[in-house]
């Protein structure tokens, strides 16, 4: 397809009302651009880095939904403009802002709150782990046996809580994990590329959806009688 002119053409910031507008180079450039796609959009599965260099001279940062976080670390590696994370098998961390905004609103601080996970060992649960101990969150996450978190990515949070003085706890019982949290948080159990485990997981997560059950486990925790209990 050749290689792109980046030096030459600069098309960041400028409309495409009618081609009148452009140099032979400039509607060039977009030819080029337009083929490139194209053949990415052909070959899936592969790094777009030509497409993240081309961006670079057109954007200001680029949002990049991908399968691996490599690809992600190779993409931050060759683009001069910051690439956020929308998604990566690990990783999550935009959802987590979104939630912890939500949680600061309601309480006005996180400072002390507990996160009560029941799910898969995903990259929500992930995104939380690396960053729950930094606000003094505690961390209480339940998932079936053999979908836990990602072990490299377990001993990080266990370091982090640590550092912080918080708390970080795993187990396989959801009722558990409930108890005593400030709020429930779960997540598909079927996520992207997983299509085909859909039964078998369906099976392993029997009894880690979040009914109200868990709920009311969660909420009663600190609950003191005020009458005396009745003897049976």
């Amino acid at each position: 397809c050749g290689k792109p002119l980046q030096s030459q053409v600069q098309l960041k910031g400028r409309d495409l009302l009618t081609l009148k507008n452009f140099t032979g180079e400039e509607i060039q450039y977009m030819l080029w651009l337009s083929a490139d796609l194209k053949f990415r959009i052909k070959h899936k599965g592969e790094v777009p880095v030509l497409e993240v260099i081309v961006l670079s001279s057109m954007t200001d940062a680029v949002l990049a939904r991908v399968y691996k976080q490599s690809d992600l670390d190779i993409l931050a590696k060759e683009a001069s403009i910051p690439i956020v994370n929308g998604l990566s098998d690990l990783y999550h961390p935009i959802q987590i802002l979104a939630d912890y905004l939500t949680l600061q609103e309601h309480y006005g601080s996180l400072k002390g709150l507990t996160l009560s996970w029941i799910g898969d060992g995903n990259n929500i649960l992930h995104s939380i782990m690396m960053s729950a101990a930094k606000f003094g969150m505690h961390i209480q996450a339940a998932t079936p046996k053999g979908y836990e978190p990602d072990r490299n990515i377990v001993k990080l949070a266990e370091q982090y809580a640590k550092e912080n003085g918080t708390k970080f706890s795993m187990t396989n019982d959801p009722l558990e994990a409930a108890r005593g949290g400030n709020v429930l948080i779960t997540d598909t159990w079927i996520s992207m590329g997983q299509e085909e485990e859909k039964k078998k997981r369906l099976q392993a997560f029997q009894g880690y959806q979040v009914t109200m059950k868990a709920v009311m486990v969660s909420l009663l925790t600190d609950y003191s009688p005020v009458l005396q209990m009745p003897k049976f």
